[in-house]
């Protein structure tokens, strides 16, 4: 007889995994009715060649329903003092475009003033993961990056990296996207 492993219930699968340090990101679109855009967690970079991302929305997310629909989407990656736009695009029914600047990216879909760089994408592919969705976009354009600390989340709080010396050398890690010889980790 096989049994079944024990389902984590939410605040335990919150807490373990809120101990993953992730970089805050503002995925955004804009249509007919205008931008929109959402805080996101779930993204990371996916593949170099050909360059694709991913990032997994709720399904019932309304942001989401308007990606889908334009098929084009732009990844902001927050910056250390962006820590208000992270909560404005986190809060459900905000007006999240009526203070904030933005110019649109090729696509469209707005890249938000002070982001610390960004990617506009076409969406290549959409897989079902629980009550998310795992999107994987095609970078089309990329953005400048500012010379500034990324915005960070860990353990239920935001938070940033220590500024690293100009003295010192890059760290060489091998399993990471930043490794010149992609073949030896993918």
């Amino acid at each position: 007889m096989t049994t079944r492993p024990s389902v984590p219930v939410s605040a335990p699968f919150r807490r373990v995994f809120g101990h993953f340090g992730t970089g805050v990101t503002v995925i955004t679109t804009a249509d007919a009715d205008g931008p929109a855009g959402f805080a996101c967690q779930a993204f990371a970079p996916l593949s170099l060649d050909p360059p694709l991302v991913l990032f997994c929305p709720q399904n019932g997310s309304a942001t989401w329903r308007r990606i889908r629909a334009t098929g084009t989407f732009c990844v902001n990656i927050l910056a250390s003092d962006q820590r208000d736009v992270s909560r404005l695009f986190g809060t459900r029914g905000a007006d999240r475009f009526a203070t904030l600047d933005w110019t649109p990216a090729p696509s469209g879909a707005p890249v938000l003033t002070g982001a610390l760089t960004w990617a506009d994408c076409r969406v290549e592919a959409v897989h079902p993961g629980g009550d998310h969705a795992i999107v994987t976009g095609l970078v089309t354009t990329l953005g400048p990056c500012r010379d500034v600390t990324p915005l960070l989340f860990h353990r239920s709080r935001y938070t940033t990296t220590t500024p690293t010396s100009p003295y010192e050398p890059p760290e060489v890690v091998d399993t990471l996207l930043s490794w010149p010889r992609h073949t030896d980790w993918i």
